[in-house]
């Protein structure tokens, strides 16, 4: 048996006795892949394990930068209060459209906005709305930019709060520092800057699964 098969396995035991799909979760899966869309989406343990981390947050306002077809972000949304909120930032507008129709089934409209458009231009818009601070950010887009979202996830929340930045591994390539490919660069800068910031601790961890060999990093921030 190979190795990504015992990864499968054991990621489908964990899954279906952990963190199964229901049907919205499972709809939010088929109508995303009807759609065209990337399969780029966290695994459904993955996406119980940022439920479980916005829960021991006891976030009541979470930021995400990558929507795609809102798998993650309805994960997300069943850890919030009834007057809680999550401000989804999404690219692409096909995307985006998936998206709330997927987070509008499973009943989380009243609480998520999905935003249109380049994050680096919304992070600055949405900084103008003075929002409360966000308990937990979730990053999970275009790596080349991971620096900028990891500075601006700092800038939008305060001491106590949790940034995730997922797909750290880059297949091994993070290692690679001689590497001019933009996933590469922009994750080992979000990496290091989360080392040296003075107002971050953080960690790595490597994972295996059904989404291959990859990893996160997490990042609390202080005072």
């Amino acid at each position: 048996m190979s190795e990504s098969h015992v990864w499968d396995e054991v990621d489908a035991y964990f899954t279906t006795h952990l963190a199964p799909d229901d049907e919205d979760l499972a709809a939010a899966l088929r109508d995303s892949d009807a759609a065209g869309l990337p399969h780029i989406n966290v695994a459904g343990n993955q996406g119980k394990l940022l439920q479980l981390l916005a829960q021991i947050q006891g976030a009541r306002h979470i930021l995400e930068i990558g929507t795609l077809g809102g798998y993650s972000t309805i994960w997300l949304g069943r850890a919030l209060p009834a007057d809680g909120r999550l401000v989804s930032l999404e690219y692409d507008p096909v995307h985006a459209e998936v998206a709330v129709r997927n987070i509008a089934r499973a009943g989380l409209d009243k609480l998520v906005e999905v935003r249109v458009g380049p994050a680096l231009e919304s992070l600055p818009k949405l900084a103008d709305e003075n929002p409360p601070p966000f308990d937990l950010v979730f990053i999970d887009a275009d790596k080349a930019n991971n620096p900028h979202y990891v500075e601006w996830a700092v800038k939008l929340t305060s001491t106590g709060s949790l940034i995730v930045l997922d797909n750290v591994v880059r297949g091994g390539r993070v290692t690679d520092a001689g590497s001019t490919a933009s996933d590469v660069v922009g994750t080992r800068t979000a990496i290091e800057l989360i080392g040296s910031h003075p107002r971050l601790s953080g960690t790595a961890i490597q994972t295996v699964g059904t989404k291959g060999y990859d990893g996160f990093a997490l990042a609390r921030v202080l005072a």
